[in-house]
């Protein structure tokens, strides 16, 4: 099995998730020192980067003392472990905001299932993060306040997952939950420089409902480790096996470096992360090709369903009139193409064929995570529609074809930007129920760095 993170003596209190949930369950630790220090970091650290929109202060203290007055604490998995949550899945006692001042103010009557998994496993949730509205963006502000990234707060942490994101960069959480409909996940762990996972679909429970994001969404993990990102994926999936990280034997991977559409302009760095990542990846072993991948008008279809997605999401909205501009004329435009019909699932049919075509040759393929650094920390909540689409899809392009097919793909931190000093990374994607295969492809990655 493969290990990267740093023995346990390392961290007086913080660190991995495993092994804090270790150390909790060996009762060198308890759950309410773990949670006190976590609020603490997160007390002095999160007016920075604006990365919580809740902090449960005093309810984490109560539900971590009840934690350790349990008689099975040495059988959870993430006994301990201080975790986030973005803020459009329910938590009891929380109002879900997805971001938007539009939502109700009335607290959650009950844990979503994921949610519901972290704690049974043992995690306490210490608070909600940042995302733009309805998760439809790919910079994360809202409410007067933007959210900032940690390795440079002069830029965005991304989106929609942008809170998490900073909460794990920053080192307030050791994993936080993430949901993907685009590059959700990916985008921001990218951006941030952290390890970030969307499982293919059904492998853990949906969003919001099987409507939103017509389905391209899933929840997912970011993580400061690839070993701590399975943990929390095995929870979440309710399958211990892919807690196991291992070595896969021998992939043929393919490197794909062309962006999905010729309009889209790379950096150069972008594009030689991706191609480090091939060159570890063939110095543990696996055959490594350069290749093209068969897009074909997969581009065209992401961008489709980009303003419809949201579309359900909205109509559960109690106060839809206060939605942002950029909001508004985003989803009408949804509208307008879904009463033209634009959106088809044969759009989806032709690129799956393509991929399972180009996948009976290749077990993964190593793209880059993103074309560009991500764009500047500012109130783009508050700038034009066409200033945010250019934004996000300048920066953004490799990640939307896996949500339509509901593929597992995962963001592996590839260094540092040398001129812009952001990270850098390397998006790795294989074909449903390759989950394994990635993690264990990604720990090797890591350890090469």
């Amino acid at each position: 099995m493969i290990s990267s993170h740093p023995p346990d003596d390392e961290y007086p209190i913080g660190g991995p998730a495993a092994a804090v949930a270790a150390r909790v369950r060996a009762g060198t630790i308890t759950p309410v020192d773990v949670v006190g220090e976590a609020l603490t970091r997160i007390a002095s650290e999160n007016r920075k980067i604006n990365a919580f929109t809740v902090v449960r202060s005093e309810r984490a203290r109560v539900e971590a003392r009840e934690l350790a007055a349990r008689d099975d604490l040495d059988e959870l998995p993430l006994a301990g472990v201080p975790v986030a949550i973005k803020q459009n899945i329910a938590v009891t006692g929380e109002a879900t905001r997805v971001g938007s001042a539009a939502t109700s103010a009335t607290p959650a009557a009950a844990d979503h299932p994921v949610v519901a998994r972290l704690r049974a496993a043992g995690a306490i949730v210490v608070g909600l993060t940042a995302m733009p509205e309805l998760g439809l963006w790919a910079t994360t502000d809202g409410d007067g306040r933007v959210t900032r990234n940690p390795r440079d707060v002069g830029r965005s942490p991304g989106g929609s997952s942008g809170g998490a994101a900073a909460a794990v960069a920053a080192g307030l959480v050791p994993i936080a939950h993430g949901n993907d409909g685009l590059g959700s996940i990916r985008v921001p762990a990218a951006a941030c420089g952290v390890f970030g996972i969307k499982p293919g679909r059904q492998v853990v429970p949906s969003e919001i409902g099987a409507d939103s994001w017509g389905g391209m969404a899933e929840n997912g993990i970011l993580a400061t480790t690839v070993s701590d990102a399975a943990l929390a994926l095995s929870v979440l999936a309710g399958r211990s096996d892919l807690a196991e990280v291992r070595a896969p034997q021998r992939l043929r991977v393919g490197l794909a470096v062309a962006p999905p559409s010729r309009l889209v302009r790379m950096d150069r760095h972008w594009t030689a992360a991706a191609r480090t990542a091939g060159a570890r990846a063939a110095a543990a072993g696996h055959l490594v090709e350069p290749v093209e991948l068969p897009y074909g008008d997969a581009a065209v279809s992401m961008l489709l369903r980009w303003p419809t997605a949201g579309l359900a999401d909205a109509e559960r909205l109690p106060n839809p009139a206060v939605l942002q501009r950029r909001t508004r004329r985003h989803l009408a435009l949804g509208r307008v193409i879904r009463r033209l019909g634009l959106v088809r699932p044969q759009q989806v049919d032709r690129t799956e064929a393509r991929l399972l075509d180009f996948f009976e040759n290749f077990d993964v393929v190593i793209t880059p995570t993103l074309a560009a650094p991500p764009p500047k920390a500012r109130r783009w909540s508050g700038r034009g529609w066409g200033a945010n689409v250019f934004a996000s899809v300048r920066y953004a392009p490799f990640t939307g074809l896996w949500n339509l097919l509901g593929w597992p793909a995962a963001s592996v931190p590839m260094g540092v930007h040398p001129e812009a000093h952001t990270p850098l990374a390397a998006q790795l994607a294989g074909p449903p129920g390759s989950e394994a295969t990635l993690l264990g492809l990604a720990a090797q990655l890591e350890l090469s760095n």
